[in-house]
């Protein structure tokens, strides 16, 4: 079992940054891929990038390559989102969420079994 908590959502400028963290608890962490979901109102929940059990290995949306950074601490026990240079359509609750264990990443919502309770970004023009 991992439990999931997110902070770091704000509001901030066009332009601006924010470092997301996702703290997970529970011992099996460090064996499973994590990833960063968001959903704004009236759109489906999308992913945003994951990142395999080591760290090695990481995937972004098209949105957000190039802008979005996504790391892990497994001595922490936490997952982050840097996210540069964001745009209004960045706008939206930001989810981290955990696969059950794993060597591989996880690109789909349904490969995740664990979910954070989400924190708001929103980013103004």
């Amino acid at each position: 079992q991992v439990q999931l908590v997110e902070s770091g959502g704000q509001l901030v400028q066009a332009g601006g940054s924010l470092r997301l963290s996702c703290e997970a608890s529970g011992r099996t962490f460090s064996s499973v891929a994590m990833g960063w979901f968001r959903q704004a109102p009236g759109n489906e929940r999308e992913l945003v990038a994951c990142i395999n059990w080591s760290g090695g290995n990481t995937y972004y949306t098209n949105s957000v390559k190039g802008r979005f950074t996504i790391s892990r601490d497994n001595a922490k026990n936490t997952l982050y989102l840097q996210m540069n240079n964001l745009k209004p359509e960045d706008t939206a609750v930001y989810y981290c969420a955990g696969s059950r264990p794993s060597l591989q990443l996880k690109i789909h919502s349904g490969d995740y079994a664990y979910w954070g309770q989400g924190t708001q970004v929103t980013v103004s023009s």
